[in-house]
């Protein structure tokens, strides 16, 4: 009877975790606390910048071009029907020395996707990215940064890391401004901190991206300051 009653609450502690892991992994104290390689924390006088949404030919290279001017290195989540769009522009990217990674192929909610059409569109997309740049991607990064159980599963059968963050620019908001998004980011960095931004407006406010390129440079100044090394997750552990 006690085994049968220590199976009862295991199984549904099991369901409760099922259910809560979206909630935790999309807060982002509760992740840096209890998730930390998820949340994105790496050696503590590094921080990693990455990008979601793009490519974009409008707008991602103008973000190119500003990394460049500043010696810096960054990842770029990509989405799967926006590299289809702009397969020079990914070529670009790599070719410049930056990291591309997997945002998923559309972006949808993973809550609202079943085991099978999570597996699809994480596969359509890995599989997007790895012919485009001749190498698979390592990194994932679920929309709204909500992961499922069926996600974390398909990133571990087509050999994805998911990465999160851990402070983001707010940047997405037809309230953004450059002051805003910087403001907003340098308050929460910390040494081993993942920035989140945006290099396109496929799922912001239109334009809202000008505000970030305009931020871009005074947070890395902001982390340079501190004495932090900017660049992509490639260089963000000590095993990198």
């Amino acid at each position: 009877m006690t085994g049968l009653r220590l199976g009862a609450k295991v199984g549904v502690a099991a369901c409760a975790a099922l259910y809560a892991g979206p909630v935790l992994t999309s807060v982002v104290p509760l992740r840096t606390r209890l998730t930390p390689a998820l949340a994105g924390i790496g050696r503590a006088d590094h921080v990693a910048l990455t990008f979601d949404d793009g490519p974009s030919p409008l707008s991602t290279p103008r973000f190119l071009q500003m990394l460049e001017e500043h010696s810096i290195h960054a990842t770029f989540f990509l989405l799967g029907r926006e590299a289809v769009r702009a397969p020079g522009l990914v070529a670009e990217i790599v070719a410049a020395g930056h990291e591309v990674a997997v945002h998923g192929y559309d972006h949808r909610c993973l809550l609202a996707l079943g085991p099978r059409h999570t597996y699809a569109d994480l596969a359509r997309a890995r599989d997007v990215i790895g012919d485009l740049t001749g190498s698979a991607p390592r990194w994932y990064r679920p929309p709204y940064g909500v992961l499922t159980s069926a996600a974390l599963l398909s990133a571990r059968r087509l050999h994805l890391t998911p990465v999160l963050w851990t402070c983001w620019g707010r940047d997405w908001t037809a309230r953004a401004t450059p002051w805003s998004v910087c403001h907003t980011v340098v308050g929460a960095l910390r040494g081993g901190g993942t920035i989140l931004l945006h290099d396109s407006d496929v799922t912001s406010a239109p334009e809202a991206w000008r505000s970030t390129l305009e931020a871009v440079p005074a947070i890395i100044d902001a982390a340079r300051g501190r004495g932090l090394g900017v660049g992509p997750l490639r260089e963000h552990w000590h095993e990198a």
